[in-house]
């Protein structure tokens, strides 16, 4: 079974670095067009690039997929299957119609939910108690394909993106092999998603950021996590806007309005919230390094 692989993020390549250690054949890769770094010096390759070079494999960097040239490349390798994940884009019929055996995508969410750009930061932003993947053969509707397998795992009660992204960036790379056998094995069953199930995960956008100290200590902490390590949830004490990380729900409550400082020091930040109390033991200044929260707190005074 000849594969062409599509991808973009470190994601992406965990998947196509053990599918490169599981012996497939891999004819082409096809990632994204080399983008300016932020501070827009110099251009910089994505993962996926850096992975296919490393492999000596055949690179396509397409600006669009809509291009007849473009389809026409891809159809040339001749692969039984194009295997999808985070690519960035999505495939217009012409190149979903190319390989025989279709186009399966690794997502990382339980479909039909979290269907979009952004299904780990939601899993953690809305409290999940589980996160998880599918791989599914992708159509032209966002994240809409019909299921082929699926595998789960427990939240960890101050689970962050960060921390569920490589958990499930393993967890993806593990069902992408399973798929692939099953594919290779002749088995080509899915289950279609059920759309009144369907739920969304659009983009993170800087405006999330501020957190909402009206809210429960445990949906303000789903917040501060979701957004770690990036962009980061963010809030004012004076006049300076920090970023904040590693919140931890405390027990009792506080007479004073949410958002207030209730004590700071060894233990790091406490904060009122609507209910409760919020305690934040990781923070970063603007200019400065992510650290404890009663480092910073040993040279400055918050309030």
């Amino acid at each position: 079974m000849k594969l062409l692989f599509m991808g973009t993020s470190d994601f992406a390549q965990a998947c196509l670095r053990r599918v490169l250690e599981e012996g497939w054949e891999i004819c082409a890769v096809c990632t994204k067009p080399d983008r300016p770094s932020r501070r827009g010096m110099k251009f910089s390759a994505c993962p996926v690039k850096l992975e296919a070079e490393k492999a000596g494999l055949p690179l396509l960097q397409p600006e669009s997929l809509r291009d007849p040239q473009v389809q026409d490349q891809l159809r040339a390798y001749g692969a039984d299957l194009f295997v999808v994940v985070a690519y960035g884009k999505l495939l217009p019929r012409a190149v979903l119609d190319i390989p025989p055996l279709g186009c399966v995508n690794v997502h990382g969410s339980l479909l039909p939910k979290y269907r979009g750009a952004a299904p780990i930061q939601w899993t953690v932003l809305n409290g999940e108690k589980e996160g998880g993947v599918s791989t599914m053969y992708l159509e032209e509707g966002m994240d809409s394909g019909s299921v082929i397998q699926s595998a789960s795992l427990p939240l960890g009660p101050e689970e962050s993106f960060g921390s569920l992204y490589a958990r499930l960036m393993e967890l993806g790379a593990d069902l992408l092999q399973s798929t692939l056998k099953r594919l290779e094995a002749g088995d080509r069953s899915s289950v279609p998603q059920d759309e009144s199930l369907a739920t969304y995960a659009p983009p993170i956008t800087k405006e999330m950021c501020p957190v909402d100290w009206s809210r429960s200590p445990r949906e303000a902490a789903a917040h501060i996590c979701g957004l770690d390590p990036k962009p980061g949830a963010t809030a004012v004490f004076g006049d300076v806007t920090f970023k904040l990380f590693s919140p931890r729900v405390l027990e009792g409550s506080s007479e004073l309005p949410p958002g207030s400082i209730v004590a700071q020091g060894k233990e790091g930040l406490d904060i009122a919230c609507g209910g409760g109390i919020l305690r934040i033991r990781e923070l970063q200044a603007p200019g400065g390094k992510r650290m404890a929260a009663a480092d910073y707190l040993r040279g400055h005074k918050l309030g």
